[in-house]
């Protein structure tokens, strides 16, 4: 049966697969996993697309940690050109609400339908291209832009999955397991779970001290018959490089075009483990992508 055409599919339809990463509450590191997953999945092809879409809108962080900040959206006759973190080979597409802000630090105070107006903007009228992968940075919680997401994106329920975030410890497992029973409500396919801030890792002696406890998304994923995609500790080189893309624009001009970003994650301790956990959650996407034939659409009540 022919796929249902919506402006959204007909926009997307060279985009092959789309990963939602969520996270029930805020602060668990959802948005540096993010960037390291779009990372990470750039790099494990030389002609992987990946494109990163911020729909948290009143918090957008993801140009920042690419080091794109302060970069600006252009129109083409085709629609927004997003930003491309990799320069010139423009393989690594960015859209957030961050690009269109006068001002980096101004305030986004908008209600649900200008929320789901600026959604609809993105899907609709981004030149995405074509695609492998497309991250799709959310807010924490269940709001109005997962709903709107969701909706906006239905008819594409074949190519949707999702990713939860949590940390160790008790609370913010709580509020994971509100996320997952919303995935479970909408029909969205998880591929797995990740535990952040499992430990921190002292950079002198190598010593892990559980700050946050640790195990704790790893027995929620066992018990909830979920994958454990793999845990992550407090890196501080991550920490300093997610945080230094604010550098004067001259430096960051000249680092997009080289991706000296990639470079230097790729020397964290952090783009190892990452590198564990992409090849868990690929086997999981390639088990869902064989079963697609049998699954039940997105249900938004």
């Amino acid at each position: 049966m022919a796929l249902q055409e919506n402006p959204v599919t007909i926009r997307l339809k060279s985009v092959k697969n789309v990963i939602i990463v969520l996270s029930g509450k805020g602060g668990v590191g959802k948005s540096s996993v993010s960037t390291q997953l779009a990372l990470n999945l750039y790099a494990s092809s030389p002609i992987a697309r990946v494109g990163i879409l911020d729909v948290d809108l009143t918090g957008p962080s993801i140009p920042r940690m690419l080091g794109v900040d302060g970069h600006g959206v252009h129109q083409s006759s085709d629609g927004w050109v997003p930003v491309y973190a990799d320069g010139p080979e423009a393989r690594l597409a960015c859209m957030s609400v961050g690009f269109l802000l006068k001002n980096k630090g101004d305030s986004v105070v908008w209600r649900g339908p200008k929320k789901n107006g600026m959604i609809r903007q993105f899907l609709t009228d981004v030149r995405w291209g074509e695609l492998d992968y497309l991250v799709i940075d959310t807010p924490p919680g269940t709001s109005d832009e997962h709903l709107s997401l969701l909706e906006h994106m239905a008819l594409m329920h074949s190519r949707l999955s999702a990713v939860i975030v949590t940390t160790p410890q008790a609370v913010a497992l709580m509020d994971a397991m509100k996320c997952l029973s919303f995935t479970r409500a909408v029909n969205l396919p998880i591929l797995g779970m990740i535990e952040n801030m499992s430990g921190y890792v002292c950079p002198c002696c190598g010593e892990v001290s559980n700050v946050f406890s640790t195990g704790g998304g790893e027995e929620m994923a066992r018990k909830e018959g979920l994958r454990f995609l793999g845990s992550l500790p407090v890196d501080t080189e991550l920490v300093t490089l997610l945080d230094a893309a604010d550098l004067e624009k001259s430096a960051a001009v000249s680092d997009v075009q080289s991706f000296g970003l990639l470079q230097r994650y790729t020397a964290t301790p952090s783009a190892e483990l990452f590198k564990n956990i992409r090849t868990r959650m690929l086997e999981e996407l390639d088990v869902l992508n064989t079963v697609t034939e049998g699954r039940v659409g997105i249900v938004m009540k």
